[in-house]
C-alpha cells in the first residue's frame, strides 16, 4: 500500500528530511519522534526507538495498543537521495516483515515522494491482535487497519509537503 505527492523541493533535502526519524513527530499522526539508539542515524542496520501515541477511537472495537508506547525499528535500506526503509523489530530485536518506506523520484519541478507500507509475515503484534478473532472479525480488522494506515500515510505526506515547501 502506498500514497504519493508532488513536492517542490530538492531531492536531497526531501531525503534528508524523511530519513531523519527523530523528526517523524513533525509529520506522523502516530509517531511522536524518538531517538537513534544503535548505529549512525539513517544508516542500514541502525536502530531507532520511537515514541508513539494512539487515540482510543482508532479502530476502537479491536484490541490494539492505545495511549503511549515505544517500539524499535531497524533501517533496512538507505540509498540517498532515493530510498529510505525501516522494519519494525520484535521484542527480541529481530527485523520483521513490516516495512515502511519513502521513495524520492526527481521531477522537473522537485520530486514525487511515495510513502509505502508492506507486511509479509504477520508481526508479533498483529498475531496478538488477531488471536481468537473469527474469520469475519479478521477481515474487518484488516480492512479497518488498512484504511487507518492509508489515512496516516496520506496525512504524513501532507505534513511533509507543507514543511518542505515552506522551508524552500
Amino acid at each position: 500500500m502506498d500514497a504519493t505527492t508532488e513536492i517542490r523541493a530538492d531531492p536531497a533535502a526531501v531525503f534528508a528530511y524523511v530519513s531523519d526519524l527523530a523528526r517523524s513527530g513533525d509529520w506522523s499522526p502516530e509517531c511522536l519522534g524518538g531517538e537513534w539508539t544503535e548505529g549512525e542515524p539513517s544508516a542500514v542496520g541502525s536502530v531507532f526507538t520511537a515514541r508513539n501515541h494512539r487515540e482510543p477511537d482508532v479502530v476502537a472495537w479491536a484490541p490494539v495498543v492505545r495511549g503511549d508506547w515505544t517500539t524499535q525499528c531497524e533501517v533496512v535500506e538507505s540509498v540517498a537521495p532515493r530510498v529510505f526503509s525501516w522494519a519494525m523489530r520484535t521484542k527480541d530485536g529481530r527485523a520483521q516483515e513490516s516495512v515502511w518506506s519513502f521513495t524520492v523520484e526527481p521531477t522537473a519541478g522537485g520530486v514525487t515522494l511515495t510513502h509505502a507500507f508492506w507486511m509479509g509475515e504477520l508481526t508479533e503484534g498483529m498475531r496478538g491482535i488477531l488471536h481468537g478473532m473469527s474469520d469475519a472479525e479478521v477481515k474487518k480488522f484488516l480492512d479497518d487497519w488498512s484504511d487507518k494506515i492509508d489515512g496516516d500515510m496520506r496525512q504524513s505526506l501532507v505534513r511533509i509537503k507543507a514543511a518542505l515547501e515552506t522551508a524552500s
